[in-house]
């Protein structure tokens, strides 16, 4: 038995396995473009390597997509398969078995096994990195800083893993909303892994949720090289700088960003959709014109009304659908999501019910103009949206078009009422979204009195 890059026992048996699976390892912390390279000679080099097939069946779930769960089903009978023919390891079974809950549906069960397998091996950064990807997309923060903070003492500064842990510790303070802490830590991070643009968009998500676009831009500029290595995940640290850039009113800036960066490739992967589509609506709110751009999204998304991996994927297909008024599909996915949320009977069909539901029922509304519907379902769904997984920036699309149909729906109060627990969320902090709706709901008010006024003379 051999030991990888950090200490862990694998059962693989000749060097250069080892090899390929130690580079396969540090790009997937790094979100490098080179992973499935890298595990791919892992497996020729070692066919009957369980683990290895199982991160491979992991790595395509993680992708959302409906027609590569078959992919994933197939890796998964390969790691069941080399399992049978050379038992895996108690620390690889651990894998296996997160992999045997996570096929059925049950996401959360799985998470389980990677909590076990950290509990023996705190050094073990593979079951970190993959539970803390998969915590992402439950929207589990609490659970993703807890099984961080649960492992950290048990590494050195030496150890090849530390700066990747740093950076998912940041990202995890953020989200919790210590960004002081988080902000030592990503830079702290990147010092022992350079290439680590988890941690480095951690610190970008600080800037954001402390209202310093200013800031952000100047953290971002001169590091390129820290995510240009990276798998799509470049688009969207990208996506990060644009978001900065809107928010000090820089339209032009935004524009071209989206254009020659966050949609310089036409993919469909629902994180390049969530990324155009979300940046889209934020310009529109703002009452800037993107011309064609909801087109191309919602060919794509149209194609995707039947997938159902995920309800965070779901919601941005269908922002594209209403940004290009594409009626029939957003019928056909409406139809889709009631079936998936009154059946409930895996995690991600859960979510599609709660909180997914209501926010799409209010997206679609607000598509219509309905914006007292759209308010109201949109409200409804936000006080559990966090179950819809992403990030705080990344979910804070759906609070803004809350926020938006309240005001144009005459709900000022309530309106009001989010946009407050939105900036409390910020330390207090004012970015320039909030402070343009505390100006249009001041202006409500003030034309409201007006009217009273004069219909009262």
């Amino acid at each position: 038995m051999m030991q990888d890059i950090f200490g862990q026992d694998t059962t693989i048996s000749n060097a250069q396995a080892l090899e390929s699976w130690n580079r396969t390892q540090l790009a997937f912390l790094a979100h490098g473009a080179t992973t499935p390279t890298h595990l791919g000679e892992t497996l020729t080099a070692e066919p009957q390597f369980a683990l290895g097939h199982a991160v491979k069946a992991m790595f395509y779930i993680l992708l959302g997509r409906k027609e590569l769960l078959a992919t994933a089903q197939e890796a998964f009978e390969a790691a069941e398969a080399a399992n049978s023919a050379m038992p895996a390891s108690k620390r690889e079974a651990y894998f296996l078995n997160a992999l045997r809950d996570w096929m059925m549906g049950q996401p959360k069960a799985a998470l389980r096994h990677f909590e076990a397998a950290v509990a023996d091996n705190p050094t073990d950064t593979l079951a970190m990195k993959l539970d803390h990807a998969l915590r992402f997309v439950l929207g589990d923060n609490i659970g993703m800083r807890r099984m961080v903070e649960q492992v950290l003492p048990a590494y050195s500064n030496t150890h090849p893993g530390y700066g990747y842990l740093l950076g998912c510790h940041a990202f995890t303070l953020e989200e919790t909303g210590e960004y002081n802490r988080a902000q030592i830590a990503g830079r702290e991070g990147l010092l022992l892994a350079p290439d680590d643009a988890w941690g480095l968009h951690a610190v970008a998500h600080v800037h954001d949720m402390t209202a310093d676009a200013a800031g952000g831009i100047k953290w971002l500029s001169g590091r390129e090289e820290a995510w240009a290595h990276c798998n799509n995940f470049r688009y969207h640290v990208w996506w990060h700088k644009a978001l900065m850039h809107l928010d000090l009113g820089e339209v032009d800036v935004v524009l071209d960003l989206y254009d020659q960066q966050i949609r310089k490739d036409k993919t469909d992967d629902y994180r390049d959709i969530s990324n155009a589509t979300s940046l889209l609506s934020r310009l529109e709110l703002d009452g800037i014109d993107v011309g064609y751009r909801w087109e191309e999204l919602a060919d794509l998304s149209a194609n995707r009304t039947e997938d159902g991996c995920l309800i965070f994927a779901d919601l941005h297909y269908l922002l594209a659908l209403v940004g290009d008024q594409r009626h029939s599909a957003i019928t056909t996915m409406m139809g889709r999501l009631h079936r998936d949320a009154k059946e409930s009977r895996t995690d991600m069909q859960k979510a599609m019910a709660v909180p997914g539901l209501a926010a799409a029922i209010g997206l679609e509304a607000f598509g219509e103009a309905k914006f007292e519907t759209a308010f109201i379902n949109l409200a409804r769904a936000n006080a559990d949206l966090q179950g819809a997984g992403g990030s705080h920036a990344q979910r804070d699309v759906f609070e803004r078009l809350t926020i938006d149909s309240g005001i144009r729906a005459g709900f000022l109060d309530e309106a009001e009422a989010v946009l407050a627990k939105r900036t409390k969320l910020r330390n207090g902090r004012i970015d320039g979204y909030a402070a343009a709706r505390q100006k249009l709901i001041a202006d409500g008010r003030r034309a409201a009195g007006d009217a009273a006024r004069v219909a009262a003379s």
